[in-house]
């Protein structure tokens, strides 16, 4: 046996470990052999099945890890497509961001067409005016007979004339009207001869306003054609023709280059008390100041929209203007700067007025009229009551009542003593466009006469109240178009009034009748005397101005 059983050691070892006891003693050696070779191939079947086992494990495994890697792609997908997601978002909330800062862009874009829109409608009715001005040229070509007009007396002994006013019956004094019957010869007396006529030529587009020194023989006219002029009237009598030449005209450009720009047009002006200084305000948002040479002194730049008034104090050493930024404005003069800006209304400011060198009043589109003070940061009294525009606010020569008008149609007399207006004027039929009080009474030249308010509408009339009362005196029907201007003579003796169809007259109030009357080629926008009382001079939307002898 133990020469069969020639292997070493350790395969005996292990071949003895496959038998059991009773076999070696009962087996011979080739059947131990083959039962031993059994027993390998048995261990070797074993071990390969574990390594089949391991190799499937493992297999398992790498399928694990590869459905590992697959679930880590598609976890780094996911977030991947969150992440795309949530960009996305915020990609909106910031293209939403984006939009919004568009719509505001947008939003000031039209805000600035809605602005562009309004200009155009002024500068459409403006031009509808003056067109209709123009169109009484065919018209009339021949001036109609003009003669005695009668005014009635607002006296209880006369027939009263009942007339719907705001759908309410109010009765009132009847209307003046001019006489068909004159003859000739009142007609040719009652109107002023072109020899008694200056007619000024050089403006390029409407004149929109005059105004003479108080101190001298300047006449200033500011136009639509981006200047303003300081003409120089000799003293004595009118001569005819003509007044261009160089000698007598000083052009004050508003622009550089071309003029006729809107953005520059003049539409305000004011001579300071001493006549040495002109003011003159412009559709760019700027108030020049000039000298009486014709050279700019001081140019006044805060405001962001149109001036459309502007006054000096009467101590000149503070210039106030008002403009459709719906701000007024004090300038200090002699340090050339603003010194306060007053911001109450809530629309374009209309017409400003002071009442003293310190303390002025202000009305605007919002219906609202503020008395202001240099140096209050609040109105120092708030009148409230006309339901339109209020296009005029003007003080008494003494300061104490404040008259206004309004497109409500209705002039008011406010006191600064109290809230509401004092008197509430309703006689109008349609839009009251100015008003002005009479050089008469407490705190004037003449003081022995009554003050009167006169207020000029788009009803064609002149009317003159009396303050005192509340009452109509007098109602002037002289004109066929609306009235844009009316003033005084120095000595409240007379009245001029200028309109739409290109006449003026002068009133004695006196006598109650028109004395004399001028027809030019366009419709008057204002009308102005000189200090004396012997010169008027009236601005046309035909590029022209007109003065005027004055003798009675």
């Amino acid at each position: 046996m133990e020469a069969n059983l020639s292997n070493n050691d350790v395969e005996m070892d292990e071949d003895f470990s496959f038998l059991q006891p009773l076999d070696i003693i009962t087996k011979d050696v080739n059947q131990l052999r083959q039962m031993i070779k059994e027993k390998r191939k048995n261990i070797q079947k074993d071990r390969d099945k574990d390594r089949d086992k391991d190799k499937d494990k493992d297999k398992d495994k790498e399928v694990e890890r590869e459905h590992e890697g697959e679930r880590g792609c598609g976890r780094e997908k996911e977030r991947h497509e969150r992440e795309k997601e949530r960009e996305k978002e915020r990609e909106k909330e910031r293209e939403k961001e984006r939009e919004k800062e568009r719509e505001k862009e947008r939003e000031k874009e039209r805000e600035k067409e809605r602005e562009k829109e309004s200009e155009k409608e002024r500068e459409k009715e403006c031009e509808r005016e003056r067109e209709k001005a123009e169109s009484n040229k065919e018209r009339e070509k021949q001036p109609e007979e003009l003669a005695d007009a009668d005014m009635v007396m607002d006296q209880e002994d006369k027939d009263a004339v009942k007339h719907e006013e705001n759908g309410t019956s109010v009765v009132g004094p009847e209307p003046m009207d001019i006489a068909t019957t004159s003859t000739l010869a009142s007609q040719e007396a009652c109107e002023i001869p072109s020899s008694d006529v200056i007619i000024l030529e050089g403006h390029t587009s409407e004149v929109c306003a005059c105004a003479w020194s108080p101190t001298g023989s300047l006449l200033a006219s500011g136009s639509g054609d981006s200047t303003a002029r300081i003409w120089t009237i000799a003293d004595g009598l009118c001569k005819s023709g003509p007044q261009n030449s160089p000698l007598n005209v000083l052009v004050l450009k508003h622009v550089k280059g071309r003029t006729n720009e809107k953005s520059k047009d003049v539409t305000t002006l004011d001579w300071n008390g001493e006549g040495t200084l002109l003011a003159t305000g412009s559709y760019d948002g700027q108030a020049r100041i000039w000298t009486t040479n014709g050279e700019l002194k001081t140019t006044l730049s805060k405001h962001k929209g149109p001036i459309f008034s502007l006054k000096w104090n009467k101590k000149g050493d503070y210039l106030l203007t008002g403009s459709c930024d719906k701000t007024a404005i004090v300038w200090d003069v002699k340090a050339e700067e603003w010194k306060q800006q007053f911001e109450f209304h809530t629309g374009p400011t209309l017409d400003v007025d002071w009442r003293n060198n310190v303390s002025f009043a202000t009305s605007s589109t919002d219906n609202m009229i503020y008395v202001c003070k240099i140096g209050e940061t609040r109105p120092v009294k708030t009148f409230a009551g006309h339901q339109g525009e209020v296009n005029c606010v003007k003080w008494d020569p003494t300061g104490s009542l404040l008259a206004s008008c309004s497109d409500d149609i209705t002039a008011k007399i406010w006191c600064i003593k109290q809230d509401k207006y004092v008197h509430d004027l309703r006689e109008h039929s349609r839009e009251i466009y100015a008003i002005r009080w009479s050089p008469t009474g407490l705190g004037t030249n003449n003081p022995n006469q009554q003050l009167i308010l006169a207020s000029a509408s788009f009803d064609s009339t002149v009317k003159l109240w009396d303050v005192e009362q509340g009452k109509l005196l007098h109602s002037l029907n002289g004109h066929r178009d609306p009235v844009y201007s009316v003033a005084f003579s120095p000595n409240g003796e007379y009245l001029a009034s200028g309109s739409l169809d290109r006449s003026m007259h002068i009133w004695s109030l006196k006598e109650g009748k028109i004395v004399k009357t001028y027809t030019g080629n366009g419709g008057i926008f204002e009308v102005c005397w000189n200090k004396e009382g012997d010169k008027i001079a009236a601005c046309f939307a035909n590029n022209t101005l007109c003065v005027l002898d004055f003798r009675m």
